[in-house]
């Protein structure tokens, strides 16, 4: 149904993105509609089912990246997050030029992570394309800003299952560099393993939600109660409150709280239309400040216009604590990685900019900084495409978390800083 429903509104929003008599796949497994690696890419549909075997998540966007060059005639672009959109293209920057060899030959090249026997059996659906491989080594070398209409001339959306928390920043980078002039849909909202609403305003460019009240049972918790909250049902929902989401969806999972904010932004006939606003799991907090994930964005971004020249590729955020007896005798603060473009080092005085205007934006933040009770933050860049790597770490496909609580993922991103 939820799938269905997709079709219906991509269709009625952009005419073009379904051939007449074209074929979709629709994969299905109880609680939401899903492909054998997650979610395609691209769509709809020309990768080979056995690249969902592939082991490493880089393996398989390379060669649904290869499949997905072969055709020209591409109307929707679909990835199952917009990082893996991000990360494909940002390998077809480093890697056109093999890409566009493979396709010339219609041979594929050995590759860590591609076991020869699926090599064999992928490359005899790879025939030679000669004349695709000059026109991609033709747009290639004229720069990457806007090459996916450029390679795909015919492009009327791209597609990704989320678009909003912390995939909003690869969604604005790609509409801003290589997605340049295409719309962006976001379908579906899922959270806790169920799918709970489908999007059918897909020309907006704020995805919201319409909640389908027996795809799985909602709960949710007032935010502003000023007493111990209990839960309300999908009737008892005011319109411009905020709530969050407690989730019953499989059998053995009971009243789950998703972890997940929700801001009641009207009503489709008597359905709840909800955008989500942040990950309570995601929040900054070594005093009790709690700062929320996107309003620490927020400050960030507001410091990267004091530094000219600098734009934000990536960044995640650690509280001391998870650092031990590494960060010393100090005060609980956080520490902050980023991936920036634009400049190759920072002094002392543009690091505590950061710091400066969390305190400007978070007054309990700043009563704390003031008290010695939180130390400052400290600021690390990392060296190029440390975040892939972070990503491919990660292993199944979920939204990039903004706070790190695994001390493998800290270890991981420490290994790459540079400064």
């Amino acid at each position: 149904q939820g799938s269905l429903l997709y079709l219906d509104a991509l269709g009625a929003a952009f005419p073009r993105a379904l051939a007449r008599r074209g074929t979709a796949v629709l994969h299905w497994s109880p609680g939401c509609p899903r492909a054998p690696a997650g979610w395609p890419l691209p769509s709809l549909y020309c990768t080979p089912a056995a690249a969902a075997v592939l082991p490493s998540r880089a393996a398989a966007l390379r060669l649904q990246l290869l499949f997905a060059l072969r055709q020209r005639a591409l109307h929707v672009l679909e990835a199952g997050l917009a990082a893996e959109l991000h990360d494909a293209l940002l390998t077809l920057r480093t890697e056109w030029p093999r890409l566009a060899r493979e396709l010339e030959l219609g041979r594929l090249s050995p590759q860590p992570g591609l076991p020869e026997e699926l090599r064999e059996q992928l490359q005899a659906l790879l025939s030679p394309a000669v004349a695709r491989a000059a026109e991609i080594r033709e747009q290639c070398a004229r720069g990457f800003e806007g090459i996916a209409l450029r390679l795909w001339p015919r492009l009327e959306v791209v597609v990704v299952r989320t678009m909003y928390g912390t995939e909003r920043l690869y969604c604005d980078s790609l509409r801003q560099a290589d997605c340049r002039g295409l719309p962006f849909y976001c379908p579906f909202y899922q959270a806790a393993g169920a799918l709970l609403g489908v999007n059918l305003w897909p020309a907006e460019p704020v995805p919201r939600f319409v909640l389908s009240p027996d795809w799985a049972f909602c709960e949710f918790l007032p935010c502003l109660a000023s007493k111990e909250p209990r839960t309300v049902l999908l009737d008892e929902l005011w319109e411009g409150r905020e709530y969050g989401l407690v989730v019953t969806a499989q059998p053995g999972e009971y009243r789950c709280r998703a972890g997940e904010v929700l801001k009641v932004t009207g009503f489709h006939k008597q359905c709840p239309v909800v955008e989500p606003v942040r990950r309570e799991s995601q929040t900054l907090s070594v005093r009790g400040e709690s700062i929320p994930e996107e309003q620490f964005c927020q400050s960030l971004c507001r410091t990267l216009s004091l530094w000219p020249g600098a734009r934000l590729v990536d960044y995640v955020c650690v509280e001391s604590s998870l650092l031990g007896d590494s960060s010393g005798p100090c005060a609980p603060h956080y520490e902050v990685f980023m991936e920036l473009q634009g400049l190759r080092d920072l002094s002392e005085v543009q690091r505590y900019k950061l710091d400066q205007c969390l305190q400007e934006d978070f007054p309990i933040y700043k009563s704390f900084r003031f008290k010695g009770s939180i130390g400052p933050l400290r600021l690390h860049l990392v060296r190029p495409r440390s975040f892939t790597r972070l990503r491919e770490a990660l292993g199944s496909p979920v939204p990039m978390p903004r706070v790190l609580r695994e001390e493998q993922l800290l270890q991981l991103i420490q290994g790459a800083v540079i400064s």
